[in-house]
């Protein structure tokens, strides 16, 4: 697996290094914060993913003189700058919240306590690391709410970059799932994995029950069927034919799964397979996984919209200069961006957890005074000290202890169906932050399907042209409101409305309707 690289920083911390070096700012004692300014509307929490990785990677990087001769031969380095590099490594202080834990808007993750010239070659590293870990665990977290309770396999290998999808699958564990389908993942962080069987399988056979028969007398009856190749109906006939009295489960990964699983359990009982578990696979996120919430499914398989789409919104982490010492040996002053929309608070800042009686979290708050421990639950701990990685903190970043740590502190949340309010106290003010600090919109599509579009049961004229606008409109508004709500006219005994805040294609195909 490769490891970052001291070169895998932006060129424009090079031009900073260059112009810090020459005036003196590169040695300014300085502290630099990690936070992010928005709390998306269909989340309650972000989660903390990436410090181990991140750590491992900071305390080993150094720049050899290949390194420097690469970056000076490119023009990236000045010659006081190459000298300042050489024999350099991280030996500054780094504190942040464990990882696991939940986060909100301006709450302080990580802060990196070093020289200058030291904090802004970390820029680059700290944000990818942790932007992309944390967005796969706060991703999967919430699914993992949605399911109540029902595990989930991580299958999103095929859907990202190959080193990639292995720090998405131990991410989507911490934030909750139960295993994963990429094997060096679960070799790397002693993950459980699991695996059932592509559709290549089925068609390369003669039938689909050969296909079904070989992979049980393979495999044994504790394998899982994946049934919809060519119909969940005859797909599903095969597999109790092939089982013989005994199948660990099926997959299906297509059609109205509701009603695909609903029938499947009444098919599967009925030929006495009660135990026969029935995954459900096929572009799933939060949303839709809630409203299968009274299908009798027994497992989920997420993969697209764990690590891609428009339901897996960004963190937007930021990194953020707050203090620096203009002198040795003198205090440092506060700095702050003061642009709209891009503001800072400067300072050092720290974090601590508001519980309740019944030990429920009933708010953050964020200081730039030390807090008092009678306060709450302390959120920042002490990771590396002098450049070298603080030896109490080395267990509580491991994969199974993050796992741990994440579980608990959802559990703080009890009931709470929103997101904490966050408490930021400056020597000026204290500031409240919630979702509740913006106007919340809520935007109603009502029964745009194919029946209503030309060559449709009840077709009306224009409906593809209709059909199209409200498509683009979505596409360039849907950040815009809060909650995104889709009606389906539908006429079974009982008919239902699927209430979900995904993006866009979710309901509609660009140009065209669908159902």
């Amino acid at each position: 697996m490769a490891e970052p690289t001291i070169l895998g920083t932006g060129a424009y911390e090079y031009t900073m290094l260059n112009a810090a070096v020459a005036d003196g700012t590169a040695n300014k004692l300085a502290v630099f914060e990690v936070f992010t300014r928005n709390l998306p509307a269909q989340r309650r929490y972000h989660v903390t993913c990436g410090t181990s990785r991140l750590i491992d990677a900071i305390t080993s990087l150094r720049y050899t003189p290949a390194d420097i001769r690469i970056l000076r031969s490119n023009g990236l380095l000045t010659d006081a700058a190459a000298d300042w590099l050489a024999n350099w490594s991280f030996t500054g202080d780094i504190d942040g919240y464990r990882e696991g834990e939940l986060f909100y808007q301006h709450s302080p993750i990580l802060t990196v306590t070093a020289r200058f010239g030291d904090a802004i070659l970390l820029e680059t590293l700290i944000l990818s690391i942790l932007n992309h870990d944390s967005t796969i665990a706060s991703a999967a977290s919430h699914m993992v709410a949605a399911a109540a309770g029902r595990p989930i396999i991580d299958m999103s290998s095929r859907r990202t970059h190959e080193t990639a999808a292995i720090h998405a699958a131990r991410a989507a564990y911490i934030g909750g799932f139960d295993s994963t389908s990429n094997v060096a993942a679960a070799v790397t962080y002693g993950i459980d994995w699991k695996g059932t069987a592509a559709h290549a399988a089925t068609l390369a056979r003669a039938s689909e029950l050969d296909a079904f028969t070989t992979q049980l007398n393979v495999l044994g009856h504790g394998t899982t069927l994946l049934i919809d190749t060519y119909s969940t109906d005859t797909g599903l006939a095969n597999a109790i034919t092939a089982a013989q009295g005994t199948l660990a489960g099926i997959r299906i990964d297509s059609g109205d799964l509701a009603v695909e699983a609903a029938a499947a359990r009444t098919r599967l009982n009925a030929a006495g397979l009660h135990d026969t578990a029935i995954v459900a696979t096929g572009d799933l996120d939060a949303a839709t996984i809630q409203s299968l919430a009274d299908a009798p499914i027994d497992m989920y398989g997420v993969g697209t919209r764990l690590v891609t789409g428009d339901t897996v919104p960004s963190i937007g982490l930021v990194y953020k200069l707050v203090a620096i010492a203009d002198h040795a040996h003198t205090p440092m002053r506060p700095v702050a961006k003061t642009s709209p929309g891009k503001h800072s608070t400067g300072g050092r800042k720290y974090a601590w957890r508001e519980l309740d009686t019944r030990a429920h979290a009933t708010g953050e708050h964020v200081t730039t005074t030390p807090p008092d421990p009678a306060s709450g639950r302390i959120l920042q701990t002490a990771l590396i000290r002098g450049g070298r990685l603080v030896e109490a903190a080395s267990p509580r970043i491991s994969t199974h202890a993050a796992r741990t740590h994440h579980r608990e502190v959802v559990r703080e949340l009890g009931k709470r169906t929103g997101s904490l309010p966050v408490h930021m106290h400056t020597p000026q003010t204290t500031t409240v932050l919630t979702h509740g600090t913006h106007p919340q919109k809520a935007l109603l599509i009502v029964d745009v399907q194919n029946d209503f579009c030309e060559g449709g049961s009840l077709p009306v004229p224009g409906g593809h042209t209709a059909a199209a606008a409200i498509a683009d409109y979505l596409h360039q508004q849907h950040t815009s409101y809060q909650l995104v709500v889709t009606s389906q006219d539908w006429h079974p005994p009982t008919a239902r409305i699927v209430v979900t805040s995904a993006a866009p294609q979710t309901t509609l195909t660009h140009g065209r309707c669908t159902a």
